[in-house]
């Protein structure tokens, strides 16, 4: 049996320690927000946070992340996730929405560790997730407008996580 933590809650799960996190994430606690897409780490549609950092799910084992915080886009939440979903409705970001989890993931940490990120900014910390329906310039005004809010703060993620 592995411990995880998921969105400030504990989980026991009895699978093979290099299974990946983000099966264990959709078929055995049922959080399917986290996406399947590609399974090797090219598209980021399976970003999570461990302890506040985008990883992908897809080529993390659960074993690697025993002991950790993991969040989830079903537990994002805070400032910065809610300036983020007020940022996607007000850009219409979402087409098909299918690359959405991993976008609005990776877009916190990049808040979290840059609050007011420059065009170059978010296009670097955003390479890595990959939108087939090419909404790239709508996924950076809706990052420009959570930067702008002034409540984004280090209080984001609803937990408290120690600045590194």
């Amino acid at each position: 049996m592995i411990t995880l933590r998921v969105n400030d809650k504990a989980y026991k799960v009895d699978v093979d320690p290099e299974t990946p996190l983000l099966w264990v994430l959709r078929e055995q606690l049922g959080l399917t927000g986290t996406k399947y897409s590609c399974g090797i780490a090219e598209c980021g549609a399976c970003t999570v946070h461990i302890d506040g950092e985008p990883v992908l799910s897809c080529i993390t084992t659960i074993e690697d992340v025993s002991g950790q915080d993991i969040t989830t886009i079903e537990g994002l939440q805070g400032w910065i996730a809610d300036s983020l979903r007020e940022g996607w409705i007000n850009e219409d970001v979402s087409q098909c929405g299918y690359c959405q989890p991993g976008q609005i993931m990776t877009a916190a940490a990049l808040l979290e560790s840059n609050p007011h990120p420059n065009d170059d900014d978010i296009n670097n910390a955003m390479s890595g997730v990959y939108c087939r329906c090419g909404t790239y310039p709508e996924i950076r005004k809706a990052i420009h407008h959570a930067s702008s809010v002034s409540s984004v703060s280090s209080v984001s993620w609803g937990v408290d996580h120690e600045k590194k």
